[in-house]
């Protein structure tokens, strides 16, 4: 059974953000009234990690790896559905190292765009992230390179982490955090951050439900990889760090949302605040909008928008 690795921990997470600070954005918490949505009055905070650097959180776990890692002149590896791929390439050109970035053909043609912009060299192939990492690791095993692995490394974690030191800073009042889940590096960063302090619930696309699917089996285990959100929310399964951190600080009953419930909350965070957040970004509030999570009286619910790189929005029209 994996346990939770000591390194990953609120103390070392804090020391994380002291290192990456000056590379990352300080990302907004909107505090808005729960009506607003559609839910019973109250107040309801959002926090926009999709305004990070490279359009989500992804870049907080990237800076983390470059910065506290050797990094070989070959340079650094990553496989990613797309989000985690742009924050590598992004983190890389920023401190001046090369990037080789392998994504599946559903990455999203603004992740690609991301990828290739900041000057990464990219391989696109495969049908899911599985491939994609497989494709990397035979890179690294005949080319050399630091492997930046998306979520199951735990300097990942340490640097998703930060979010929860953020919030913490800024809705220190809160009950309950609902956060979104692929790979498992964002949620179990954060859990590790927060350690009880907060309650966290796992919202995951039911055409990918990698948590779910291991708590059910008390181990990770290989789960479906389908949905609207597989570019981001659809490895084969949790990673085991974040599964370790999950099984003590995450609330067992995951949120399992329908593509419709994501369309829905995204549609109604452009309606209501004019943000547009990728299928994975608006998860999380897909689990309030649906009424799939129902708060508790007086409940003080934040939501975490993770992601925005999406081509929803055609502003040549």
């Amino acid at each position: 059974m994996p346990q939770p690795d000591p390194a990953v921990a609120r103390d070392a997470i804090a020391k994380t953000e002291a290192a990456i600070r000056p590379y990352i954005r300080w990302t907004p918490t909107l505090r808005v009234d729960a009506a607003d949505f559609g839910l019973a009055p109250g107040p309801l905070w959002l926090k926009l990690e999709l305004l990070q650097h490279s359009g989500s959180f992804k870049a907080r776990g990237a800076f983390a790896n470059l910065l506290c890692r050797d990094v070989p002149k070959s340079g650094v590896v990553a496989a990613s559905g797309g989000n985690h791929g742009a924050a590598v390439a992004f983190a890389a050109q920023r401190l001046g190292i090369p990037a080789t970035i392998f994504v599946p053909s559903i990455s999203s043609p603004a992740k690609i765009a991301r990828i290739r912009g900041y000057g990464a060299t990219l391989n696109v192939g495969g049908a899911r992230y599985a491939d994609a990492l497989a494709a990397s690791e035979r890179h690294v095993e005949e080319f050399g390179g630091l492997a930046v692995h998306a979520y199951d490394q735990a300097e990942t974690l340490l640097g998703q982490g930060t979010v929860g030191f953020e919030l913490e800073a800024e809705a220190a009042d809160i009950d309950t955090l609902l956060v979104a889940v692929g790979g498992g590096g964002l949620i179990g960063g954060i859990a590790a951050y927060c350690a009880g302090r907060t309650k966290i619930v796992a919202v995951e696309s039911d055409g990918a439900p990698t948590l779910h699917a291991a708590f059910k089996a008390g181990q990770p285990v290989d789960a479906p990889t389908g949905g609207i959100a597989a570019d981001s929310l659809a490895p084969k399964r949790i990673g085991s760090l974040a599964f370790a951190l999950a099984r003590r600080f995450v609330a067992p009953d995951v949120v399992l949302v329908s593509d419709a419930d994501i369309v829905a909350a995204q549609t109604s965070l452009w309606d209501r605040l004019r943000v547009v957040a990728e299928p994975g970004g608006a998860a999380a509030l897909a689990a309030l909008i649906s009424g799939r999570y129902k708060p508790a009286k007086d409940e003080r619910v934040a939501v975490l928008v993770c992601g925005g790189n999406t081509t929803a929005v055609d502003f040549a029209r």
